[in-house]
């Protein structure tokens, strides 16, 4: 195995890593650095014990996403070919290979499941402690979620078109779906998704909050949460026009 690890800034220094708690953010530095050519590892329970996290911060990568987890207790750095490169010279095979062949490339590279993967082994259900997590820290309210088919709601267009507006390199994550989906559930469509976004980027671009730029509130949390109607039907102000702290409408 390697002695050096690349990370990727595109994952590393996203808000949607940047929210979880320093251990969890440090046991997925330790886990990339203990894992083999194709990012897997076998021990992820002694990189955690050597790394000082705990069972929680396990369960919120696995949560997020940031790892994939077998029913034989390995694990998967989900991003593995966005953050490294290996020269084929030096490229050792993973010794998972029933673990690896129940994985495909999606188009950014990183790992996904492949829905067509064997009866036996598939990746477990991992329960996420709702004594200590709860389901709200892990976005899993109990909202309107399961009325209308995942098939039909426009997730990555409506996060592609977000990107291409604010600059920013969101992900189609579980987290940012769950905000997407109770919007479209209360019947709002991609039009009204876009036009949020046109609102708020003319609104919060160039501003600032208590000497903070307002352009870190433009993420699919803030603009497709429960303020969604409101910044939907509101008039986009010009970048001259003063407004005043309360009429952001910001979720505090």
């Amino acid at each position: 195995m390697a002695q050096r690890r690349m990370f990727s800034k595109k994952i590393v220094e996203t808000d949607f890593f940047m929210e979880m708690s320093p251990t969890a953010k440090l046991l997925y530095f330790y886990l990339n650095m203990s894992a083999d050519d194709d990012g897997f590892v076998g021990n992820p329970k002694t990189i955690k014990l050597i790394s000082g996290a705990t069972d929680d911060d396990l369960k919120i990568l696995i949560a997020k996403q940031f790892i994939i987890p077998f029913e034989s207790g390995v694990v998967v750095i989900k991003d593995w070919k966005i953050h490294n490169y290996i020269r084929k010279d030096t490229y050792n095979s993973t010794v998972y290979k029933f673990e690896k062949s129940q994985l495909l490339d999606d188009d950014n590279g990183a790992y996904i499941l492949n829905k067509n993967e064997p009866s036996t082994g598939r990746p477990r259900e991992v329960d996420t402690g709702k004594d200590r997590l709860g389901k709200d820290r892990l976005g899993k309210s109990n909202n309107t979620m399961s009325d209308k088919s995942d098939d039909v709601i426009p997730y990555s267009e409506i996060i592609s078109y977000l990107n291409e507006k604010t600059g920013r390199s969101f992900r189609t994550t579980e987290a940012h779906k769950r905000f997407i989906k109770a919007r479209w559930n209360e019947n709002y469509k991609l039009d009204d998704f876009k036009r949020v976004v046109d609102n708020k980027v003319a609104d919060w671009t160039g501003k600032t909050i208590n000497g903070q730029p307002a352009e870190k509130y433009l993420q699919p949390s803030t603009l497709f949460g429960t303020k969604f109607d409101n910044y939907l039907n509101q008039t986009p102000m010009r970048q001259e026009q003063a407004q005043p702290y309360d009429d952001l409408g910001l979720p505090f």
